[in-house]
């Protein structure tokens, strides 16, 4: 897991109320793209692109903080379906609702969360953090899927020599 964000105080401050929170640490339970927890996937998107924008000199803090509630559900969308539409439509909405519970939000925390599977979806984002957000997700998630990939691979192939062995 990309964990450099245990390291920066000053991303940890802008975040430390949500980490606290019930709700965004019960993400530790539910396997995302294959090979992180939904927790981890949120935390490398928030901090990714926290660090992008504040390069940037973009509203890195709301950036921060909606990166990490981008994902805030908690169903197996694999199995889950929605009378909404898809998996990519519903969620971002079902998230939105779960960080109004956790933390007020601005329009543009509302955007980056809402918009965030944009291409995916029609909406586009209204603001460039919304698409910087976007992308970042989109980044880490094929990083995660092969990365769990690799792994399922390799388990697969050390089967396969196991059996070989023994015939």
């Amino acid at each position: 897991m990309y964990d450099r964000w245990k390291k920066d105080q000053a991303y940890l401050d802008i975040v430390a109320d949500l980490l606290a929170s019930e709700q965004v640490q019960a993400l530790k339970n539910y396997e995302h793209h294959h090979a992180t927890t939904r927790l981890e996937h949120c935390l490398t998107v928030s901090y990714r692109s926290y660090r992008i924008a504040k390069a940037l000199g973009w509203q890195a803090k709301a950036v921060a903080r909606a990166g990490l509630l981008h994902d805030l559900f908690y169903h197996d969308w694999r199995v889950t379906k929605f009378e909404e539409g898809s998996h990519a439509y519903a969620h971002p909405y079902i998230a939105y609702q779960k960080a109004l519970e956790i933390t007020d939000l601005s329009d543009l925390e509302k955007d980056i969360i809402v918009k965030h599977m944009w291409l995916s979806t029609i909406a586009f984002p209204e603001y460039k953090e919304s698409y910087l957000v976007s992308f970042v997700d989109k980044y880490s998630a094929v990083l995660e899927y092969f990365t769990g990939l690799k792994g399922r691979l390799k388990r697969k192939l050390k089967k396969v020599q196991t059996k070989r062995k023994f015939k």
